[in-house]
């Protein structure tokens, strides 16, 4: 979506870079740079001018002119050079609005990668150049270049790590170079001095490429310009993090490395930088800084157990307060109802005393106004009869208190009696049903050993059986098949038993499901006085029992509903046949058996 009153100088920009060839488009994008120069840093007008690039996508065709060939461009390193200025100064600043995530993820990693590939390009140009004229312009553009970087790493701190990661620039600091070597260290010198804190993000293996090629460039070259740089270079990264000085200090990799710039030439112009890193890296101040460090971590550990001790009281206040608070109004409370209590106690006993006292003098009065009417020869008479009745009530209820005492003692017993009853009869049912399992299953035992007398008996009764039924002659077929029924018989009739048992079985225990619905009745109270659960007990789980209450309670209800009349010369019965669709009365509040539960 294009912003709305866009500068008609980018829109014509545009709109040339779209009609024009590709070879014209690097020329045409210079003309960006005479616009931003000639609008005032930092205004508002300056952030719209970029808005409008970037929506037109000129910063894209800036990109896409960088990844080119540098020998297919007309003005060569030139016009490279400035496009890269023109980049960085319009990405730095920007806010892109809708596409932020397109912007900060793809365009400017990108235009970072994109700079470090020139560099590396103006560097291999710059070593391969014979000329000095030559050399001192590919200088001057890979410097535009760096500066570029930096103007836009200053810009987008977020891009430093992947500039220090990338292979491109661990290429531009390996340069054996002096003065491309001074100007990378350089820009890495400022870098971290934009964000030091970026170095110990980057993976270990990067980590040491860097630091031994800036140890080798101190302690190998010998430039001074490339010792000095080194040396601050060194001294920055040390100062700024202590993993650095305790990894060159204890690091087998820099073994020696103190000793050797104990050897350096003194005197020279980075004296000072070098003193400082060789007492950076002497075993006093390392034990300083280990103390430190370590005086720092107890430091840390403190702060986090006092805070955490701190946030755990004060979890805890909240709900001791509220505990406090609870118990000092339940307390109140049961003081307040202790006290209304005592004072509703009292109040009954007055009122208990009043009511007595009133019912004694009305008592006296009444007496009184009785022995007034009573002919005086008759109250002898009448005080004995108000005795009698007065004995006879007394009586009456002591009789009745005893007897509810007595129920009431009993009632336990009479429970644990008909509980008793029911477990022996249980047991004896399961002792009959074992014994019968017992004979039903027991093993063949053989026969009994018979005497000679037992012998001659049994031939004798054998013999006169014989002699009182002839026989008559079977053939062997005949005898089979009389065999095969008598099996068959035999067989079916064992068959039948275990189904006749099973129902036998059936039978009793419908039995005893009867016996104790009716114990349970017997012992429910009636409808008017159930209370909580205790109507269920009227409740019957079988379907036709249901079915027949419910006819019989309809019946009942119908007949005792009808008029006076209809019930003249009308004999007792059992039945009275009324179909349901003449009843129209609710039945919600009766006796509905035969519902099973869910």
């Amino acid at each position: 979506m294009k912003a709305m009153g866009t500068d008609p100088r980018i829109l014509s920009l545009a709109a040339e870079v779209a009609i024009s060839p590709e070879q014209n488009v690097p020329v045409i994008l210079l003309k960006l740079k005479e616009i931003i120069n000639n609008t005032p840093f930092g205004s508002s007008e300056l952030k719209k001018v970029k808005q409008d690039i970037y929506c037109y996508d000129l910063i894209r065709y800036c990109l896409l002119v960088l990844s080119q060939d540098c020998s297919r461009i007309q003005g060569g390193w030139t016009t490279i050079s400035q496009l890269t200025q023109i980049l960085s100064h319009c990405c730095v600043g920007l806010e892109p609005g809708e596409d932020a995530e397109e912007f900060y993820n793809e365009l400017l990693p990108s235009a970072a990668e994109n700079f470090l590939v020139l560099g590396r390009q103006l560097q291999t140009c710059f070593i391969n150049a014979a000329k000095g004229e030559e050399k001192d312009a590919l200088l001057h553009f890979f410097e535009i270049v760096t500066d570029s970087l930096f103007w836009l790493l200053g810009g987008h701190v977020q891009l430093i790590q992947n500039v220090l990661r990338s292979d491109h620039f661990l290429h531009l600091l390996q340069t054996d170079n002096v003065q491309v070597g001074s100007t990378v260290m350089t820009m890495l010198q400022n870098i971290l001095q934009i964000s030091s804190g970026d170095l110990l993000r980057i993976e270990g293996k990067t980590l040491h490429s860097i630091l031994d090629e800036v140890v080798f460039k101190l302690l190998s070259t010998p430039s001074p310009v490339i010792r000095s740089t080194a040396t601050r270079l060194l001294l920055l990264m040390a100062e700024s993090h202590q993993e650095i000085l305790i990894l060159l200090r204890l690091s087998a990799c820099y073994k020696g490395l103190r000793s050797l710039l104990n050897k350096q030439e003194p005197g020279t112009e980075f004296s000072q930088e070098l003193r400082q890193l060789i007492g950076l890296l002497s075993p006093k101040v390392y034990q300083e800084v280990e103390e430190q460090k370590l005086h720092q971590a107890a430091c840390l550990i403190q702060a986090y157990w006092k805070g955490f001790q701190t946030r755990k009281r004060l979890k805890k206040l909240p709900s001791a307060v509220i505990t406090l608070q609870r118990s000092f109004r339940s307390k109140r409370t049961k003081m307040l109802l202790k006290l209304s209590r005592q004072k509703e106690e009292e109040d009954r006993r007055l009122q208990l005393q009043l009511q007595r006292q009133r019912a004694m003098r009305l008592s006296r009065e009444l007496r009184l106004s009785m022995l007034e009417i009573v002919h005086p020869g008759q109250v002898e008479k009448h005080n004995r009869e108000i005795e009698e009745k007065s004995a006879l009530i007394i009586q009456k209820h002591w009789r009745g208190y005893r007897e509810r005492k007595n129920f009431c003692q009993q009632r336990p017993s009479l429970v644990e009696y008909k509980a008793a009853v029911t477990l022996q009869r249980a047991a004896l049912k399961f002792l009959a049903k074992c014994r019968k399992k017992k004979k039903l299953f027991a093993p063949w035992q053989g026969l009994r050993e018979l005497t000679d007398a037992c012998r001659v008996e049994l031939k004798q009764q054998v013999d006169d059986y014989i002699r009182r039924h002839p026989g008559s002659e079977v053939s062997g077929v005949i005898n089979r098949e009389l065999h095969s029924q008598a099996q068959e018989r035999l067989q079916h009739y064992f068959m039948g038993r275990a189904l006749e048992e099973r129902a036998q079985q059936h039978r009793e225990a419908l039995t005893a499901r009867i016996n104790t619905n009716i114990e349970q009745l017997m012992k429910a109270p009636s409808l008017k006085e159930a209370e909580g659960k205790e109507p269920e007990l009227f409740l019957s789980r079988s379907r036709p029992v249901a079915a027949k209450a419910k006819q019989a309670h309809l019946n009942t209800l119908k007949h005792i509903q009808a008029p006076w009349w209809k019930k003249l010369g009308e004999e007792a019965r059992d039945e009275i046949d009324i179909p349901k669709d003449e009843l129209s009365i609710e039945l919600g509040t009766l006796f509905i058996g035969g519902t099973k539960p869910p």
